[in-house]
């Protein structure tokens, strides 16, 4: 017990109003609405890719073709309005709704090209275009092998 360190009145005092500040100034979130607004904005993505599915089967493409420029328009729609910076908008108000679809990976190899432009062609945007996007290209390509190659050992010995 002779160990032990006293705080002096003084200190205890200051590491209050500290806690108090901490408090007032943490933001406080609501996990239901939180998931709300991701629900909502995910939803209104995917009612924009049905939509472009719908146009494009109705144009007689099939299924596969439809998909294409479904995700093609999808990614085109995303980069430019990461371009006019309403994208980081929708993204802070929806949260895992704007940033899980195709349109976030999108947003996150854009948005550094937009960022770093004016460090030039090859140190701006050839350095920094996978800056947000890389880790997830590069695990998505290793978990791939990783998983083939299980399953191919997995058919070798007759499990699969």
């Amino acid at each position: 017990m002779a160990n032990e360190k006293k705080i002096s009145p003084q200190k205890a005092e200051e590491q209050k109003a500290y806690n108090e500040y901490v408090k007032e100034v943490t933001p406080t979130h609501s996990l239901p609405k939180n998931m709300a607004k991701a629900f909502l904005t995910g939803g209104l993505i995917c009612v924009v890719g049905q939509g472009i599915l719908q146009y494009c089967d109705s144009l007689g493409l099939d299924k596969d073709t439809a998909g294409s420029w479904c995700s093609l328009i999808l990614v085109l729609l995303s980069v430019i309005f990461t371009g006019l910076n309403l994208y980081p908008k929708l993204a802070t108000f929806g949260g895992a709704g704007a940033l899980v679809p195709i349109t976030g990976f999108a947003n996150s190899v854009s948005a550094p090209c937009i960022e770093f432009k004016k460090e030039g062609q090859v140190f701006g945007i050839g350095c920094k275009i996978f800056t947000i996007a890389g880790p997830v290209i590069l695990y998505g390509i290793f978990s791939s092998w990783a998983l083939g190659l299980i399953y191919w050992a997995g058919k070798m010995l007759g499990l699969f």
